[in-house]
């Protein structure tokens, strides 16, 4: 059965940082390109980035460009997106997705 399981969000100012992780099983994490997603309150799910098998490829909406970095451990299983320079528009539930299965999401909420 295949797993996503979000973690690290949590409440942060604007202007903060945060590491979200994704650990991932039942399935052969180096096989898949891997995505985060998000949605915000009252909002559809939004596309944040992009990674690769080999996390070679990289590729970022406009809104989180230059303030994101998406990477993965293939030997962990594990995906991570780092979010830096925080605004209170980054306020959405994070999920990490495997084509449509994704996980049950972190909760990051950006106020001061």
């Amino acid at each position: 059965e295949v797993q996503l399981v979000e973690s690290g969000g949590g409440l942060v100012q604007p202007g903060g940082s945060l590491r979200l992780s994704c650990a991932a099983s039942g399935f052969t994490f180096s096989d898949y390109y891997m995505d985060w997603v998000r949605q915000a309150p009252g909002k559809g799910l939004e596309w944040v980035s992009t990674i690769s098998y080999r996390g070679d490829i990289t590729s970022y909406a406009n809104s989180v460009k230059g303030r994101a970095t998406i990477s993965r451990d293939n030997a962990k299983n594990t995906l991570y997106l780092q979010l830096n320079n925080l605004k209170t528009e980054d306020t959405a539930i994070y999920y990490c997705r495997r084509g449509s299965i994704r996980g049950q999401g972190t909760q990051v909420t950006v106020s001061s």
